[in-house]
C-alpha cells in the first residue's frame, strides 16, 4: 500500500471523532488485522476510499465514493453539510449518533484508562457502572449562542464556482474545517433558530449595500470581524453583538436602529471592538448600543445574567441535565463543604448551593468571577464564595493562608482558613487537569470527586491518576464508581461525561 491508493472497504466500527473502522490484510492472503480509519464513513457502509496516511499499525483514508450506504445513514437537512464545519454527522440518524457516543466513552475508559465495567467484572469490586446517555431533546435549533465570522476570502461551493457574479471578497458565515482564513457564506443554519439566521442575512445585506469591508487577517485592514447572537431559552431575551476592528459610531448606530426596526424581538445590542490581530470574537472594550448589555436565562430554578463575553453552556436544556447528573452523583446530605474547580461563571456552584453547607469556587478568569458574583447576588445566594486561582499552579497556598477579603471567619472555622471539602467538583477545559491540580486534589483528600468533562480522553487519563500510582504523591486510592454521558451537541463528535469517584 502507498499513499494515494484507492481501496474498497467495508466499514465495521466507529472510532472517536467520527471515523469509520475497516480491517484489511496489507497484502493478499494476510489476516485482516490492519486497521484503516476512514473519514466520512459509518458502520455498514461499503466505500471507496483514498489512503492519506500510512503508519506501522494503522492507516487513514478519506471516502471518495459510497458504494453501498449504511442503514443508519439519513439525508442531511442542511444544504451546507459536508462543507461547513458546524455539523459533522448530520447524515447519521440521531439514534445512531448517541449509540456510538456512548460506546466511544466506554471504549476510551477501557482502552486508555484501563477500567472495566460491571458486566466485565461480575464481583463489582473493580468495575464501574456505565449509565445510559442522556440524549438532547432538541436535535436542531438547540444552541443559545452562534458566532459567525466575516471574511474577505469567501469559500466557494461547487454551485458558486460556476456562477460568474459571485462576490469572492465578502462572506458572513462559518469557517470551513482546517482553513482558518476562508469563510462559507451561509443564508440558513439549523443550529440556533430561524430568527437567528434572519438576523444573519439582514446583517450581511446591511453592510454589503454600504460597501463596508470585512477585516483581513493578511493586511489587517477592514472593519467587520464577527456577528455573535445570544438567545435565551427560558426568557425572551436576545443579544446581537457586532465585533469590529475599530469604532465607527455613526455606522454602528445606524445598523442598530435598522436592526431593531426589523427585529423587535432583540432586547440588547452591543459593539465589541477587537483591535488585536488575533481572530477572536472578544473585544478589547465594548460599547452599548441598545438595551442593558446582557441577557438573562435560567438553569433549573436559578437565573443567570449573560454578558457578551460570558461563558454559559451552549445547550441550555442539556445543561440542566448535565448539572442534575452531577448533583445526583454527589448525593448531598446538606452539611457538605464543596470545592468547585474551574467554576466559570459559577453556574454549577449556584445550581448545587441549596443542597450543601458551603461552596468554594475557584476560577482563573477574573471576568468570569465577576459574572459569578453578579449571578450569586441575582439569586440571593450567600453560601458560595468565589476565588481567583491559577489552576496551572498549586492552589493549596490559597486555601491554607488567612481568608481572602470578604469571607468571614465564622464561615471558615476558628483558624480563619478555607475549610477542607468532603467533595470536589471538577469541570476543566478540553485539555483536562494540570498535574499540579491533580496533586492538589489528592493532597486535599476529599471523600468524593465529581468530574464533569467535555473530553472523555483527558478525563480517562486524569481519573487513572486518581486511581493509580503515577504521581509523586503515590497512590491516590479513588475508585471510579459510575459515569453518564450527556449529549450537549447533536450532529457533532463532542460529548460531555460525568464521572463519580469515591475514596
Amino acid at each position: 500500500m502507498k499513499k494515494g491508493d484507492l481501496l474498497e472497504l467495508d466499514i465495521e466500527g466507529y472510532a472517536f471523532e467520527g471515523k469509520g473502522i475497516s480491517r484489511i490484510g496489507r497484502e493478499s492472503g494476510d489476516e485482516k488485522n490492519f486497521v484503516v480509519f476512514v473519514q466520512n464513513s459509518y458502520p455498514g457502509d461499503k466505500v471507496k476510499a483514498k489512503l492519506i496516511k500510512i503508519k506501522k499499525s494503522f492507516a487513514e483514508a478519506k471516502t471518495t465514493e459510497i458504494i453501498f450506504p449504511s442503514s443508519e445513514r439519513v439525508e442531511a437537512r442542511c444544504k451546507y453539510f459536508g462543507t461547513c464545519g458546524g455539523c459533522k454527522q448530520q447524515d447519521l440518524s440521531y439514534e445512531a449518533q448517541i449509540k456510538y457516543k456512548q460506546q466511544q466513552v466506554e471504549e476510551i475508559f477501557k482502552k486508555l484508562g484501563g477500567f472495566s465495567d460491571l458486566s466485565a467484572d461480575k464481583t463489582g469490586k473493580a468495575g464501574f457502572e456505565m449509565l445510559s446517555i442522556i440524549p438532547s431533546k432538541n436535535t436542531f435549533f438547540y444552541r443559545n449562542k452562534m458566532e459567525f465570522s466575516f471574511s474577505d476570502k469567501r469559500w466557494l461551493t461547487e454551485d458558486e464556482i460556476s456562477k460568474e457574479k459571485t462576490d469572492m471578497n465578502f462572506a458572513l458565515g462559518l469557517h470551513v474545517p482546517n482553513i482558518y482564513d476562508k469563510v462559507l457564506d451561509i443564508d440558513i443554519c439549523y443550529l440556533q433558530s430561524e430568527l437567528s439566521y434572519r438576523i444573519l442575512n439582514f446583517t450581511r445585506n446591511f453592510f454589503k449595500e454600504r460597501n463596508i469591508q470585512p477585516y483581513s487577517t493578511v493586511t489587517h485592514s477592514g472593519f467587520l470581524r464577527n456577528l455573535v447572537i445570544r438567545q435565551a431559552y427560558h426568557t425572551k431575551d436576545l443579544m446581537v453583538n457586532i465585533v469590529t476592528a475599530n469604532e465607527d459610531s455613526a455606522l454602528i448606530k445606524s445598523y442598530a436602529n435598522e436592526l431593531i426596526k426589523s427585529f423587535p424581538e432583540i432586547t440588547t445590542i452591543v459593539n465589541n471592538i477587537n483591535e488585536k490581530k488575533s481572530s477572536v470574537a472578544v473585544g478589547d472594550y465594548e460599547n452599548l448600543l441598545y438595551g442593558e448589555g446582557f441577557i438573562t436565562d435560567m438553569i433549573g430554578e436559578y437565573t443567570f445574567q449573560i454578558s457578551a463575553n460570558s461563558f454559559f453552556q451552549t445547550n441550555t436544556l442539556q445543561a440542566e441535565n448535565l448539572y442534575k447528573t452531577a448533583l445526583d452523583f454527589a448525593e448531598f446530605k446538606g452539611d457538605e463543604i464543596v470545592y468547585d474547580l474551574y467554576s466559570g461563571a459559577g453556574t454549577i456552584a449556584i445550581y448545587i448551593s441549596k443542597n450543601v453547607k458551603e461552596v468554594y469556587a475557584f476560577e482563573s478568569v477574573e471576568s468570569a468571577i465577576e459574572d459569578s458574583k453578579v449571578n450569586a447576588e441575582l439569586n440571593d445566594i450567600n453560601n458560595v464564595h468565589f476565588f481567583n486561582a491559577d489552576l496551572y499552579k498549586s492552589f493549596l497556598p490559597l486555601i491554607e493562608e488567612n481568608l481572602p477579603t470578604g469571607l468571614s471567619a465564622d464561615k471558615a472555622g476558628k483558624a480563619g482558613k478555607i475549610p477542607k471539602p468532603s467533595l470536589i467538583i471538577l469541570d476543566p477545559p478540553r485539555s483536562g487537569l494540570h498535574k499540579n491540580t491533580v496533586e492538589d486534589v489528592i493532597k486535599i483528600n476529599p471523600e468524593k470527586i465529581v468530574y464533569v468533562s467535555c473530553n472523555p480522553a483527558t478525563q480517562a487519563r486524569d481519573i487513572k491518576l486518581f486511581s493509580e500510582a503515577g504521581l509523586p504523591t503515590g497512590k491516590a486510592g479513588y475508585k471510579l464508581i459510575k459515569m453518564r454521558p450527556v449529549d450537549m451537541f447533536p450532529h457533532t463528535f463532542h460529548i460531555e461525561n460525568v464521572a463519580l469517584l469515591v475514596k
